[in-house]
């Protein structure tokens, strides 16, 4: 962690909704004058689009193969804790981008599904902001966690996951449910000992809960709306939380234990808004104090 060079993460698996954890936090960076580098987590992927199908289909057949995106055999784990540690100490480091449609591609000259060369981050920001699969990842000796000032777990129920995963992969992707099906399972090995280990180690976690039946994803006609769902925020260390402000300040809101308070999934945005604000305001304030020193 650093007072002068803060960082942020957003971390989630994919179709958990960190996509609009990031809009909410550009807002208020926005808002605020809060001047930021960004981080896509895809961009420390080890593989490009076709590599990574290639690898993949090395594996068709092979029980024992259990590569995917949330592992450390396709992901540069290394690479991030030395871009997060870097950052802490000096401001700077190294990123790339993950080109993922033609629109993105075509404004570099490259192909869908590569990666832009390594770059500087630019000098003179505020903070760093992680969003993608692995800002609390810990494997061998990588810890990426040590070096996040706030980190925030974002992850529905599993059933709502994998529909939010079978609606996009199906309609974005053109993939059928048969391959996406085939994709959780090849990689519910490394979710389990990867994604789900974050969980334990974030300031912040945000599970949307549905409130509508969603016991068989594979055959659900949409995803649930977030006026069909509820949200459940977990704070690690509640002290310093105003959770009398909260829950003044969200309708139908409620305390389900004495760090955890429920919102309407459609006032998600809202009790993010709330509760980041003073977060950001004290990472901020402490940095211009550092650096003053």
């Amino acid at each position: 962690m650093s007072e002068r060079h803060p960082i942020i993460a957003i971390t989630g698996s994919s179709g958990a909704g960190t996509s609009t954890v990031q809009r909410t936090f550009e807002e208020i960076f926005r808002r605020d004058g809060v001047t930021a580098a960004v981080i896509e987590g895809d961009s420390f992927h080890a593989y490009d689009r076709k590599t990574m199908r290639a690898r993949l289909a090395e594996c068709e057949g092979n029980a024992s193969c259990q590569l995917s995106h949330f592992g450390p055999e396709a992901n540069l784990f290394g690479e991030l804790e030395n871009l997060f540690r870097t950052y802490a100490e000096t401001g700077g480091g190294m990123r790339r981008k993950y080109l993922h449609s033609a629109e993105e591609a075509e404004h570099y000259r490259q192909e869908p599904g590569t990666f832009t060369p390594w770059e500087e981050l630019p000098a003179g920001t505020d903070l760093l902001f992680y969003e993608g699969l692995h800002g609390a990842v810990k494997h061998e000796e990588v810890d990426v966690a040590r070096f996040v000032d706030l980190l925030i777990g974002v992850v529905p129920v599993v059933n709502l996951e994998w529909i939010q995963k079978l609606h996009r992969d199906k309609s974005t992707r053109g993939y059928s449910t048969e391959a996406v099906t085939d994709t959780i399972l090849r990689r519910m090995h490394d979710y389990v000992h990867y994604i789900c280990p974050q969980f334990a180690r974030t300031h912040v976690n945000f599970q949307r809960v549905p409130m509508v039946d969603t016991s068989n994803p594979f055959i659900a006609r949409s995803i649930p709306t977030p006026d069909e769902s509820m949200v459940v925020i977990r704070f690690a260390n509640p002290k310093g939380i105003d959770f009398q402000y909260l829950l003044n300040m969200i309708h139908n809101s409620f305390m389900s234990r004495a760090n955890t308070i429920v919102v309407p999934g459609g006032k998600m945005e809202l009790a993010m808004q709330l509760i980041f604000t003073p977060f950001i305001w004290r990472l901020i304030e402490r940095r211009k104090k550092a650096l003053s020193q």
